[in-house]
């Protein structure tokens, strides 16, 4: 059931980029898709433990939803975009394995990566206006 519920939080996650337009929810978006690939790791690691093998998919190359894509516009630093594509390439190679473990942490890297643009985008929108600055308590 939990591995099925990472499925559903994944598949959710990618769609919410498929139809997004561009927008400042798109931190948002990020921080809820680190947080999916958060769970297909950890679901991976329990099936894992249960004694389950991955079941290989073939030749996986799936792209990302087009906002995620290389050329589409994204916001945040080249760096991490990278670092981004490149979890996204070793979980795609992964996914033809059997092995949970090597899948779940290609799912750890892709969580990484995005929280990391996650922040990184959301201080960008900050400052640029598009997010409102969030405002802190003075001290008496």
């Amino acid at each position: 059931m939990a591995f099925r519920e990472a499925q559903e939080a994944w598949r959710s996650a990618l769609t919410a980029h498929r139809l997004a337009p561009p927008d400042p929810g798109f931190s948002s978006r990020l921080r809820a898709l680190a947080a999916a690939a958060r769970a297909e790791a950890d679901a991976c690691r329990m099936a894992d433990e249960a004694g389950f093998e991955w079941p290989p998919h073939r030749a996986s190359s799936s792209k990302p939803p087009w906002e995620l894509q290389p050329g589409s516009g994204r916001r945040g630093p080249d760096g991490l975009w990278r670092q981004f594509d490149t979890a996204v390439g070793e979980l795609n190679r992964a996914a033809t394995s059997t092995d949970l473990i090597e899948v779940a942490a290609a799912y750890e890297r892709v969580a990484d990566s995005a929280l990391a643009l996650a922040g990184s985008v959301e201080t960008e929108d900050r400052a640029s206006g598009l997010l409102p600055r969030v405002r802190t308590q003075r001290s008496a």
